[in-house]
C-alpha cells in the first residue's frame, strides 16, 4: 500500500471529523478506512471503561458478536501493552500467551493481530485492532498509519464528550439557578448542589462541609450518596483536614489511603471510596468550607471536571450569603419593628 493511500484516508476521516459533530459517523469511517486501506479481515474499535474494568465497544467491522463478546483479551492485560510499548503486535494470536480465547480466535478465523493505542491528553481510553485471516507483519508505515487513525478516533471521542458536557452543564446551571432563586431554605439548596453534581460527574457521592470557627473543625451540613455510618464517624479538624483546600486551591486526592493529608482512612476504605475532589467554598474571598466528590474508583479528575465543581462550589458560596444576609435583614426587621413599638407614644 501506497502512502497516498494512507494520506487519503486520513484526510478523509479529518474532513469528517471537522465537519460533523455525530462521533459514531466518524468512528465507523475509522474502522472501514482502516480495513480498505489495509487490507484486513477485520478492525474493532473500543474504548476502555476504567470503573468497570471493562471494553465499550464504539465501532467494528469484520467480527461476530459472540467473538467480541467473549474472545477479547481483558483491559488489564492489554492496556499495560499499550502504555508501556506502544502498541501490541502478536504475529500468531492463537498460541500468544500475552492473549487469551486463543479457540474463538481460531474459529473466527483471526491468524495475526495489531493493536495500537487510543489517546486523550496523553492518556489511553481504549484502542484500534486490526485482524488478519492469515499470518503477517506490519510494516512500521502500516503501525504509524493505524496509530494516526487510533488519535483521530480519540478527538472524535474527546469532542463527542466535551459537546455533550457543556450541554449537560448548561442545564445543570440552569436548574441550579432555577433552585437557589426560588427558595432561601438552606439545607434544601445545600442538598440540591450536592445531589446534581454528584449525578453529573457519575460519582459515588459528594459532600458540603462547613468550617465551624468556634470548635475548628469542619461539619457535615449536606451530603449525597454517603451512609449514615460514615457521615457519623466524627468532626474533621480544620487544622489537619486539606490544608490546600482551606487555603482556596483545588485539590485531587488520587488515592486515600496512601494519601497522608487523608483522615478517617479505615471509614473510608469501608465507605468504598477510592480518590477524592476538594474545592473550597467562598463568601466573598473568604473560605468557609469545601465541597468533596468522592469516587468509587481510582480517578484523575479532569481539568474541565475541576472547574465545573469549582463553579458550583461559587454557587453554593452565593447561596450561602444570601441565606445569611436574609437572615440577617429579618433580624433587623424584628429589632426595628420592636424599637418603633417601644415609642409608640411618639405617635
Amino acid at each position: 500500500m501506497n502512502q497516498d493511500d494512507y494520506f487519503k484516508a486520513i484526510c478523509k476521516v479529518s474532513r469528517a471529523l471537522g465537519s460533523t459533530l455525530k462521533k459514531d459517523e466518524v468512528l465507523n469511517l475509522i474502522v472501514e478506512s482502516a480495513v480498505d486501506v489495509m487490507n484486513v479481515k477485520a478492525a474493532w474499535l473500543f474504548l476502555y471503561d476504567e470503573e468497570e474494568v471493562e471494553y465499550a465497544t464504539v465501532a467494528e467491522k469484520g467480527l461476530s458478536e459472540s467473538y467480541v463478546g467473549h474472545g477479547v483479551t481483558p483491559p488489564q492485560k492489554i492496556i499495560p501493552i499499550l502504555q508501556r510499548e506502544g502498541h501490541l503486535f502478536s504475529y500468531d494470536s492463537t498460541s500468544d500467551s500475552r492473549l487469551e480465547g486463543h479457540d474463538l480466535k481460531r474459529a473466527e478465523g483471526i491468524a495475526s493481530i495489531l493493536v495500537v493505542p487510543v489517546m486523550v491528553k496523553g492518556n489511553v481510553i481504549g484502542g484500534l485492532a486490526l485482524y488478519t485471516a492469515s499470518p503477517r507483519h506490519f510494516s512500521q508505515d502500516e503501525i504509524d498509519f493505524a496509530t494516526a487513525m487510533a488519535e483521530q478516533g480519540g478527538m472524535a471521542t474527546e469532542n463527542a464528550r466535551l459537546f455533550e458536557q457543556i450541554k449537560k452543564n448548561t442545564s445543570l446551571f440552569l436548574d441550579l439557578a432555577v433552585n437557589i432563586n426560588s427558595s432561601l431554605d438552606m439545607k434544601h439548596i445545600l442538598h440540591i448542589l450536592t445531589a446534581e453534581i454528584a449525578e453529573a460527574l457519575e460519582v459515588k457521592a459528594s459532600s458540603i462541609l462547613l468550617i465551624d470557627e468556634d470548635k475548628r473543625t469542619l461539619e457535615f451540613v449536606a451530603s449525597y450518596g454517603l451512609s449514615e455510618t460514615y457521615l457519623n464517624r466524627g468532626p474533621l479538624s480544620s487544622e489537619k483536614s486539606v490544608d490546600e483546600t482551606l487555603a482556596g486551591n483545588p485539590v485531587v486526592i488520587i488515592d486515600v489511603q496512601s494519601d497522608p493529608r487523608v483522615q478517617h482512612k479505615e471509614e473510608k476504605k469501608r465507605e468504598g471510596i477510592v480518590s477524592i475532589l476538594s474545592i473550597p467554598i467562598k463568601t466573598k474571598e473568604r473560605v468557609i468550607g469545601v465541597m468533596r466528590l468522592y469516587s468509587g474508583t481510582r480517578r484523575e479528575f479532569k481539568e474541565d471536571e475541576v472547574m465545573l465543581v469549582n463553579a458550583v462550589a461559587y454557587l453554593g458560596g452565593l447561596a450561602i450569603q444570601n441565606a445569611s444576609l436574609y437572615l440577617m435583614l429579618q433580624e433587623d426587621m424584628k429589632e426595628l419593628k420592636a424599637d418603633i413599638w417601644s415609642h409608640r407614644s411618639w405617635f
